[in-house]
């Protein structure tokens, strides 16, 4: 088989050798490089094209099996940097150890607030009662309810900052 007959077998089917190589690879540098690689495996199997049923076919696989090998080779080093991205949706156990200590520390905080405050952070920050009901079960408007609740959650705010500050728990 001479060039010119080679040129007029591959020629039909090169775009879509690259098309593939460049949607396998992304970068259009190393689609042309593995097109060209596909080409001269051809031009080197060109004595025994003639035995293959689908030329076409042959060239899509080898094109195929390359840029597998590409990306299997060249990217082995990015495949840890993918497997780092993968976040666990399980918090860490230190993440874990410092929310619970901090919830001990905020209950404490609470248990030190007065009677009447601990009851009104209790049905609306834990047990999530609306205004109204919280207005009704306690006897109180809801207006001081809101006052009462915004100077209670400013309390244990100061105080996680100053013992935070301060390293005390």
């Amino acid at each position: 088989m001479n060039q010119n007959v080679f040129i007029e077998l591959v020629n039909p089917f090169k775009d879509k050798v690259f098309r593939l190589a460049k949607r396998l690879l992304t970068s259009t540098e190393e689609a042309e490089d593995a097109t060209q690689e596909v080409m001269v495996k051809l031009w080197n199997k060109k004595e025994n094209l003639d035995t293959y049923n689908n030329v076409e076919a042959l060239a899509m696989t080898m094109t195929k099996n390359y840029c597998l090998d590409q990306l299997k080779s060249k990217r082995a080093g990015n495949l840890q940097i993918v497997h780092n991205n993968f976040t666990d949706r399980e918090p860490q156990l230190d993440r874990k150890l410092e929310d619970a200590d901090s919830l001990e520390w905020v209950e404490k905080i609470i248990n030190q607030l007065p009677e009447q405050l601990q009851i009104l952070i209790q049905l609306r920050d834990v047990e999530q009662y609306e205004f109204e009901e919280i207005a009704k079960i306690v006897n109180m408007n809801e207006t001081a309810i809101r006052v009462a609740l915004s100077r209670a959650r400013k309390k244990i705010r100061e105080s996680m900052i100053n013992a935070h500050s301060y390293g005390i728990r």
